[in-house]
């Protein structure tokens, strides 16, 4: 017997309320965009309903068209609603905790940055007891080309991806040691994706040296960066790699806490 819900039973027994979350949450699921006919293939409701709940999300900002118009993804507003879902109430004590317990190991600045249209933004963070040390406030925007969290972020994406995130971002030189080639930049991320963490070093500001490892869901799916940076002159690069089993080591309780 099959477990799809026949169209007809489906308009009837789903409450309305339910519907939009039911398709954002097939989205979720979904690591590409989704059309309408896949959207009513994986949650069981009528087209026209589906396309209806669509139309309504873009206008509102919720969804947004993919490229070629005919798929749907998440837009600003859904990624603003999951986020703070996400990092609410006792997520938020839950997830500063952890990265209080990794700052006091490795005795420098620890940050929670995820990805959002202008940028990689700073969530959360403990600064270290030094006081010598690189100012960058939670809400802070970076980019993503030449920072060790964004690079952990673009990794993380498929190839295909991948190639079109950079082929979209101005790579705009920081320092001299900023990657401005596309090419250049694809070839350290095809690295990153590999190892598992991704080096600043002295490409997003001149004197600051940064590592940052990927936070994951429960499925592998990257959530946010784990990142610590510190003044080139207390923290090599050296140091920094050796600091990466406890980044790891934090990652993996910040995915217990939040997704558990």
């Amino acid at each position: 017997m099959s477990d799809r819900i026949d169209q007809g039973d489906a308009e009837t027994r789903i409450p309305t309320n339910m519907r939009t979350l039911l398709l954002l949450e097939a989205l979720g699921r979904s690591e590409k965009a989704m059309t309408p006919t896949e959207l009513n293939a994986s949650i069981g409701l009528p087209k026209q309903t589906v396309h209806r709940l669509c139309t309504t999300l873009e206008d509102q900002g919720f969804l947004v068209r993919d490229g070629n118009g005919k798929g749907f993804r998440a837009a600003r507003r859904s990624r603003l609603l999951a986020s703070g879902l996400l990092h609410a109430g006792w997520a938020n004590i839950a997830r500063h905790q952890v990265l209080s317990e990794v700052a006091k190991t490795v005795g420098e600045t620890v940050n929670y940055v995820a990805p959002e249209e202008a940028g990689m933004r700073y969530l959360d963070r403990v600064d270290t007891d030094w006081s010598f040390r690189i100012q960058l406030p939670v809400g802070t925007n970076v980019p993503f080309h030449c920072t060790a969290s964004g690079k952990v972020f673009m990794a993380s994406l498929s190839p295909k991806a991948r190639a079109a995130f950079v082929n979209a971002l101005t790579l705009s030189q920081r320092t001299m040691k900023t990657h401005t080639s596309p090419e250049a930049l694809m070839a350290e991320l095809k690295l990153i994706a590999k190892q598992g963490y991704a080096e600043d070093d002295e490409e997003f500001l001149d004197d600051m040296v940064a590592v940052a490892v990927p936070i994951c869901d429960l499925r592998g799916r990257y959530v946010a960066s784990l990142a610590v940076h510190g003044p080139a002159q207390r923290m090599s690069l050296s140091n920094a790699r050796d600091m990466l089993p406890t980044l790891q080591l934090g990652a993996e309780k910040l995915r217990d806490a939040l997704f558990a």
